[in-house]
């Protein structure tokens, strides 16, 4: 048995959930999979994946293994990426993590350029707003705004950015601007769902180390950033976002910033990505060029 392949092999099976999905993306045959996962259990005298005729679930000796399988065949990639990339271009692949906004904002636009600098390196972009687990989902890096969890992920701050209430010229007219956060209570707001609880999160203003949390009454909850501004945009009420994605309809008058003395602190644009010694080529390239491009719009945010 070839330990290596059974690794990537194991690995492909918990990331897809399925062993038919698994023989698609290593094109081979499903019961090649079958077989080096048996023979792989077999080697190791343990149960790595629990199967029925609907799901595969992970063992816990299998999560521990699934772990160490990523951590071994990260190092390994990142060994290879290197003496390639001392022999050359650097190429390989990324698995990027973000929210459909950020991806249409920066990363869609400028990946023009990157292609012709770096045409060697393939992205894959997995949008969504939900938070993941990287190692589980198979992500090199993830792109997120906000303040980041307490993880053991290493945290690279691209850009900071402010948050931004604001309202549709017909919404201030027919409600009127509020001026404190008090007033704010009195109004409608756009609810923006958390992934995790499917409820409309708070408005959260910081002054310094105070913080007051304000819970919105909304008739309309959204859980994408475009479809939140464009609601905004439309007079559901009003909302709050951050800067750089309401630059555009500020300057055209589709929305009007209010209480805009509040909340002077800044939030980070971060990327994130699971720790390792050795980064591969592809990834380090790809976080160093989101920090370019994305560091040179900050000064605007």
């Amino acid at each position: 048995m070839d330990r290596f392949q059974a690794m990537e092999t194991f690995t492909r099976v918990v990331e897809a959930g399925s062993f038919k999905r698994a023989a698609e993306t290593l094109r081979v045959l499903p019961s090649s999979v079958t077989k080096t996962i048996k023979d792989l259990e077999a080697h190791l005298g343990v149960q790595l994946l629990k199967r029925t005729t609907r799901a595969i679930n992970v063992t816990e000796a299998g999560l521990r293994y699934y772990d160490s399988c990523k951590a071994i065949l990260r190092e390994v990639q990142a060994a290879e990426g290197s003496i390639i990339a001392k022999g050359g271009a650097v190429r390989g692949a990324v698995r990027v993590s973000t929210t459909p906004s950020l991806a249409r904002r920066f990363i869609i636009p400028a990946l023009p350029r990157f292609r012709t600098r770096y045409p060697d390196i393939d992205i894959d972009l997995h949008l969504g707003d939900a938070v993941i687990d990287l190692v589980q989902e198979g992500i090199d890096c993830v792109i997120r705004a906000g303040r980041p969890q307490p993880s053991s992920l290493i945290v690279r701050r691209l850009a900071s950015f402010h948050w931004y209430v604001c309202g549709s010229p017909d919404y201030l007219a027919q409600y009127g601007e509020p001026a404190s956060i008090a007033e704010l209570r009195k109004h409608l707001a756009v609810g923006y769902a958390d992934s995790r609880t499917g409820r409309p999160i708070p408005w959260t203003f910081r002054n310094g180390k105070e913080a007051t949390s304000v819970a919105m009454k909304s008739s309309v909850t959204v859980n994408d950033t475009d479809a939140y501004i464009a609601a905004g945009m439309a007079g559901l009420g009003l909302i709050r976002a951050a800067s750089y994605m309401v630059r555009q309809p500020l300057s055209e008058g589709r929305l009007v910033r209010v209480l805009a003395d509040l909340d002077a602190v800044k939030d980070p644009l971060s990327v994130l990505y699971p720790q390792s010694r050795h980064l591969s080529p592809a990834v380090r390239t790809f976080i160093d060029w989101c920090i370019e491009i994305i560091g040179a719009e900050a000064a605007e945010f």
